[in-house]
């Protein structure tokens, strides 16, 4: 079975991510990128029709902790070390783009 993707394809995706490709690599990632493209084929022609979308195929649950107040620095403290200090907050240069 031929490629799916031909070696210009290839150079051109190598090109548009800023890769380099040896000639050897290059024919790697075509064969490589074809293999992905028939398997996605196949997954494409399978009836999913009654298939419920998943996000992930185990249930995933966050386990926190209780936000329970607990000592910690005072300000004095954390301000200690800053290079500067504006009415009891550290002081920052603004960000112009």
């Amino acid at each position: 079975m031929p490629p799916v993707i031909d070696d210009a394809t290839v150079r051109h995706v190598a090109r548009l991510a800023r890769l380099h490709l040896e000639p050897g690599e290059a024919r790697t990632m075509e064969a490589e990128l074809s293999g992905i493209l028939e398997h996605v084929d196949v997954i494409q022609s399978l009836d999913l029709d009654d298939v419920p979308p998943t996000t992930h195929v185990l249930a995933l649950e966050n386990v926190m902790r209780d936000d329970v107040p607990r000592p910690s620095l005072s300000v004095e403290e954390a301000l200690r070390e800053a290079p500067e200090v504006v009415e009891g907050r550290f002081a920052v240069v603004k960000f112009e783009p």
